[in-house]
C-alpha cells in the first residue's frame, strides 16, 4: 500500500468534503483487508484450511482496490497529464510507480492463491498450475518489497518532526511485513523442492506463520494509516511538500501563467524565428567585379 492521496499539500480532485470521506474509506477499508488477509492464514491451521483460501482472495482483492485508488487519486492531482510526470520525478518513481508495482504484486499474490485453490477443487490434471503458483507466490511479496523501498525514499523541502514520525510509521511496517511474505514464499518454495506434495500440502507451515507475522505488521501499518490521515484531517496538519512541481505547473497553467521557464524557452524559440525570416526576407549580397584595361 502507498500513502494516500493526502501526501501532496494540494490535491484537486473532486471537492474537499467528499475527498475526505474517501480517504477515510480507502484507509478504513485496507485496515478491514489486513484482517481478512489475517484470517485467512491463521484458517490455515485449522481443520477447514480451504475456507481460508477464499478469506485470502477476498483479501488480496481488497488490497487491490486500496491501491488503484491510491493510483487514480495521485493521477487525478494533475489531471491525468502523464506529460507533466517529466517535471517532477517523485510523481513519477513514488506517486505513480509505487501504486502500480504494488497492485501488481497483489494481483500475482492473488494469482497464487487462485491456482491453489482451483488445483484443491478440481484435482488431478491441474497439477501443473501448483509451480505457476509457487513462482506468483514469491513475486508478487517481490513487488511488495521493491514498492516499499521505493516508496520510502521520498524527499521533502522541509522536515517536520511529528509529521515524519507518522509517515515512517506507516513505511516501515508495510516493509517489514513485505519481506517477511517474501522471505517465507522463499523458504516455502525451497521446502517443496523434490517433494510430491500437491494442492494445500504446498503450504507449509513456515509460510503460514511467516505470513500471519507480516499481516499483524500490515494491520500495524494500516492502523498507523488511519490515525494519520485522522490528524492530518481533523488538526488540518498536512505532509511536508514533495520537491517537483507537476502540481505548481498545472496551476500555473490554468491561471494562464506560463513557467519562467517555458516562457524563456518561448521567447528564445520566437527570436530564432524571427532571425530567420528576416535573413530569407534580405537580398542576395553581391560583389562587383571590376576588369580593368588590358
Amino acid at each position: 500500500m502507498v500513502k494516500l492521496a493526502s501526501s501532496r499539500e494540494i490535491r484537486m480532485y473532486g471537492p474537499r468534503l467528499g475527498r475526505n470521506r474517501a480517504e477515510y474509506i480507502n484507509a478504513g477499508l485496507y485496515v478491514f483487508a489486513t484482517v481478512v488477509l489475517l484470517g485467512g492464514f491463521v484458517a490455515q491451521l485449522s481443520k477447514e484450511p480451504k475456507s481460508g483460501l477464499v478469506l485470502l482472495l477476498m483479501g488480496l482483492g481488497l488490497i487491490v482496490v486500496v491501491n488503484v485508488h491510491d493510483l487514480v487519486a495521485h493521477l487525478a492531482g494533475i489531471d491525468f497529464r502523464f506529460q507533466l510526470m517529466g517535471f517532477d520525478t517523485q510523481l513519477a518513481l513514488v506517486e505513480f510507480a509505487v501504486p502500480l508495482v504494488q497492485t501488481a504484486g497483489s494481483v500475482l499474490f492473488f494469482l497464487g492463491i487462485l491456482f491453489l485453490f482451483i488445483q484443491e477443487e478440481k484435482g488431478y490434471g491441474y497439477f501443473k498450475l501448483e509451480k505457476h503458483a509457487l513462482n506468483t507466490l514469491i513475486a508478487g511479496p517481490a513487488l511488495w518489497v521493491l514498492g516499499s523501498i521505493h516508496n520510502a525514499c521520498q524527499i521533502y523541502e522541509r522536515a517536520d518532526g511529528h509529521v515524519q514520525i507518522l509517515q515512517e510509521s506507516v513505511h516501515i511496517p508495510f516493509l517489514m511485513g513485505s519481506l517477511l511474505f517474501l522471505v517465507g514464499a522463499v523458504l516455502n518454495c525451497r521446502e517443496q523442492a523434490g517433494r510430491s506434495h500437491h494442492g494445500l500440502e504446498l503450504l507449509g507451515g513456515t509460510w503460514v506463520w511467516l505470513c500471519i507475522f507480516g499481516s499483524i505488521l500490515f494491520f500495524v501499518g494500516g492502523l498507523t494509516n488511519v490515525v494519520k490521515v485522522f490528524e492530518m484531517q481533523q488538526n488540518s496538519m498536512r505532509l511536508e511538500k514533495l520537491r517537483g512541481g507537476a502540481q505548481e505547473r498545472l496551476v500555473r497553467e490554468r491561471e494562464g501563467q506560463v513557467p519562467l521557464i517555458l516562457e524563456e524557452q518561448g521567447r528564445r524559440r520566437k527570436q530564432a524565428e524571427e532571425a530567420k525570416s528576416a535573413v530569407a526576407a534580405a537580398p542576395t549580397p553581391y560583389k562587383d567585379v571590376l576588369v580593368g584595361p588590358s
